[in-house]
């Protein structure tokens, strides 16, 4: 039971596995002799899913624990910037409906909550262009940075917009080249067992066993290691999340100079919603949908309908969706990252940021022998099914929202049996004050207040007037925070690029290193 951890076997590649084995190598050394062997083993015949397109900003410290230069990344991965998400249609479905989730915190925040001084005015202003300089940016199709800016500071605070395949290979060459993972190409066709039944090897068909202290299931929705050789349950989401399929695929730009839109734009349709992510070469667009309430056949022809006659020549990618996650996460020397852990619409970027947390605390936390992993699993399945409630929670609070009524789809994510227990508690809370820290204790928190604020007041969510009064005592300081934002809404919309000429002046110089 106390056996050294010598390596760690990462069974999987695409962006979850390279991303997991390169946190791990970079944190403990790989590429010395005598720190712990880091070995990828990914099958040559399994194709990534590829459409993981959106990042948090979180992405910025991962690539930077990696040793990525942003230069390098964003030049060879066609990335593009992401300030947030623009949601369209999802309250009413009109066309002049739409809110913005932006990446930036609310001025002053946490410190002065603008929230209830913005409800208790007859304000013209959007929620999140009262309190945030962000969406100003956004909507001038501005970058959040200058070419002067160095590597991953930032005037606007941002994630990414990537080409997923482009990103698992350059992972793949700066995790083998210059952290020392070790990686095999090959298929693993059997799983050999200890006498107290943790994995001892992955058999590969060509270079026979594989050992290892440590097994991580990166082998996405089949979770060979945790799913089928564990066994390890599946918790279905789909009560909650109705989304079941996507249809993905790429659009190229009308022409080189096309505007590059930096955020997600999130559009609702009668039963389900379309993403388009812009990357510096082409958009990334598809529709979830669910099939309950439509038919493929219509959200074919809705998907059609948005992006108009260059649909005829795409290819379309259908992709089945199981909400949901693993009852735990860890069991035994094995534990899963990415799709095999499980998997949500892609509504929020939830997907890639998991892979990042959960890379992040397996790196942090490894245990460094076998007497200590049980404990460490603990800790991982406790955070991790949190965090995958919480996800559940905040994704579901876009739906019940609405106020739509075209579609069944709508009404019935209305059904407050269809609601979380823990998403209802907090909703009879903020009728009587708005989000705040306070309600997110846990330092295992995905989404922060904030987040729920923009998502809230966007949709039209309304505090009672009559309880605003206890949390309204500081309008000097409020009136401050108000004209701050007005002053940055000024200033950074006069000097910031436009996120296409900024691309083009990285291609052209590069970024300054930090």
């Amino acid at each position: 039971m106390n056996t050294r951890t010598k390596s760690v076997v990462v069974v999987g590649g695409g962006t979850a596995g390279w991303i997991t084995a390169g946190r791990i190598a970079a944190h403990h050394q790989s590429n010395s002799e005598t720190k712990i062997q880091i070995i990828l083993v990914e099958s040559p015949g399994i194709p990534p899913i590829g459409v993981g397109e959106g990042t948090w900003p979180t992405m910025r410290n991962t690539l930077r624990s990696l040793g990525i230069k942003e230069t390098d990344f964003i030049r060879e991965c066609h990335a593009s910037f992401k300030q947030g998400a623009k949601f369209s249609r999802w309250v009413t479905g009109e066309n002049d409906d739409f809110y913005y989730h932006p990446l930036v915190l609310p001025q002053g925040f946490p410190k002065c909550d603008l929230a209830p001084f913005w409800q208790n005015e007859s304000n013209s202003k959007s929620f999140s262009e009262a309190v945030c300089f962000q969406e100003d940016i956004c909507e001038s199709g501005l970058a959040p940075k200058m070419i002067t800016t160095p590597e991953y500071a930032s005037v606007a605070n941002y994630a990414y917009h990537l080409d997923s395949g482009k990103f698992s290979a350059f992972l793949q060459n700066h995790c083998v080249k210059k952290l020392g993972v070790r990686h095999i190409l090959d298929d693993v066709v059997g799983i050999n067992a200890t006498a107290d039944g943790d994995i001892g090897s992955v058999v590969t068909k060509q270079n026979g066993e594989v050992r290892g202290e440590l097994f991580i299931d990166c082998t996405g929705f089949s979770s060979l290691l945790l799913g089928e050789y564990f066994e390890v349950p599946f918790v279905d989401c789909s009560d909650v999340l109705f989304i079941d399929t996507a249809l993905a695929t790429q659009v190229s730009y009308e022409g080189e100079d096309s505007p590059i839109v930096s955020h997600t734009v999130s559009t609702a349709t009668e039963a389900g919603w379309i993403w388009d992510i812009g990357l510096s070469h082409r958009r990334g667009i598809g529709h979830v949908f669910s099939t309950k309430y439509t038919s493929e056949e219509r959200a074919e022809q809705t998907l059609s309908d948005y992006i108009g006659p260059a649909y005829k020549n795409l290819n379309i990618r259908k992709i089945p969706i199981k909400s949901g996650h693993r009852k735990q996460f860890w069991k035994k020397n094995c534990v899963a990252v990415g799709l095999s852990a499980g998997f949500l619409e892609p509504l929020e970027a939830s997907a890639l940021v998991l892979v990042e947390m959960s890379a992040s605390m397996i790196a942090e936390q490894l245990p460094l022998c076998r007497e200590v992993m049980d404990i460490t699993a603990k800790r991982f399945n406790e955070t991790f099914l949190y965090r995958w409630g919480r996800i559940v929670d905040f994704l579901k609070l876009h739906y019940i929202l609405s106020r739509r009524t075209d579609n069944q789809f709508w009404i019935d994510n209305r059904d407050p049996e269809t609601i979380p227990e823990s998403l209802q508690e907090l909703m009879k809370l903020w009728k009587y004050r708005s989000p705040g820290d306070v309600d997110f204790a846990s330092n295992y928190e995905v989404f922060p207040a904030a987040s729920y604020q923009y998502v809230l007041y966007g949709m039209g969510f309304k505090t009672d007037r009559e309880f605003l009064h206890h949390a309204l005592s500081n309008k000097k300081l409020a009136d401050e925070q108000f004209k701050i934002n007005k002053h940055n809404i000024d200033k950074v919309t006069k000097m910031l690029p436009t996120n296409r000429e900024l691309l083009s002046k990285i291609y052209q110089y590069g970024l300054q290193a930090i």
